[in-house]
C-alpha cells in the first residue's frame, strides 16, 4: 500500500510539474472564505514555516485531498489543534493538491469542513530538493508529517489516529 502510494504521489507531481513547467511559482493569497485566505508558496517560501526557533512545539502535516489516508487522519489533527491552540502548540497543514484544482477541490474542501488550522499549499516542482529538505527520511508518499521544537525534531511517513498523535506530542512537551 505504502510503495503504491509513493509511486501515485510521484506521478502524480510528474504530471503536475509538466503542465506547470513555464509557470514561475510566487506566493499569492486566494480567497476561501470572506475572512480567509490561503498562501501558495515554494519549498523556499515554505522552509521558515519548518524551521521556527521559537518556544512552540510545530506540528506540520503533508496531505492532499485526493489522499483517502490523509483525509481520515485530518480529524485528528483538527482535534489537536482545539485541544492544545492555547498549549504552546501550532498546526500547520500542507496541501499538496494540484495548483489547477485548488479552486474546484481543495478550497471547497476547506470551507466544507471548516478547517481551523492554517494551510497553505506546497506548489514547488522541483521534488527532489523539497522532499529531501524536508527530511532525508521521506519517501514522497503523504500522509508525513513532523513535529518539532527547536532543534528537536521527528518525522513520520505514516497516519494518525488521536491518540498515537498525541503521545508523539507529548515526547515535545515534557
Amino acid at each position: 500500500m505504502k510503495i503504491r502510494l509513493f509511486f501515485l504521489v510521484i506521478i502524480t507531481f510528474l504530471i503536475a510539474s509538466c503542465n506547470s513547467k513555464n509557470k514561475k511559482t510566487t506566493s499569492a493569497d486566494i480567497k476561501v472564505t470572506d475572512g480567509g485566505a490561503i498562501r501558495i508558496l515554494n519549498y523556499d517560501q515554505l522552509k521558515p514555516l519548518l524551521e521556527k526557533q521559537d518556544d512552540k512545539v510545530h506540528v506540520v502535516n503533508f496531505w492532499a485531498t485526493w489522499c483517502k489516508p490523509c483525509v481520515e487522519e485530518l480529524p485528528a489533527f483538527e482535534r489537536l489543534n482545539e485541544e492544545y491552540k492555547d498549549k504552546n502548540v501550532e498546526l500547520l497543514l500542507v496541501s499538496l493538491d494540484f495548483p489547477n484544482q485548488i479552486q474546484s477541490e481543495l478550497l471547497p474542501f476547506i470551507k466544507n469542513r471548516n478547517l481551523k488550522p492554517e494551510v497553505v499549499v506546497l506548489d514547488d516542482p522541483n521534488q527532489d530538493k523539497w522532499i529531501n529538505g524536508i527530511s532525508s527520511e521521506w519517501s514522497g508518499a503523504i500522509p508525513a508529517t513532523i513535529i518539532y521544537k527547536k532543534n528537536k525534531r521527528a518525522f513520520y511517513e505514516q497516519s494518525f489516529n488521536y491518540d498515537i498523535l498525541k503521545q508523539e506530542l507529548q515526547e515535545f512537551l515534557n
